[in-house]
């Protein structure tokens, strides 16, 4: 049986998937601007490999979205982004 921390841990990677998937934003982009290799950023994304606080600050920072909500939303609730007086959902419609 998984611990609550193991299911929390893999919902937060599946939700860093989904907004780099939404975001148009390849691994090898994000492993770039993490200055780590594809590979060690799969590994992030795949539950692999343990992501410190401040790596997880700066995967938020180039994905434009809280940290707060990363860790806290699950689900289709992930994919949908706030601009400017607008709501955006997955595929780009705006509400």
């Amino acid at each position: 049986m998984r611990s609550i921390s193991d299911l929390k841990t893999k919902q937060i990677v599946s939700n860093i998937r989904k907004i780099r998937e939404f975001r148009n934003y390849t691994q090898d982009y994000l492993a770039a601007k993490l200055q780590i290799s594809q590979n060690a950023y799969s590994k992030i994304e795949l539950g692999y490999s343990s992501v410190t606080l401040n790596r997880l600050i700066e995967i938020t920072e180039i994905l434009e979205v809280e940290l707060a909500d990363l860790v806290s939303l699950d689900g289709e609730d992930i994919i949908m982004l706030t601009l400017p007086g607008k709501k955006l959902k997955q595929g780009g419609v705006l509400l």
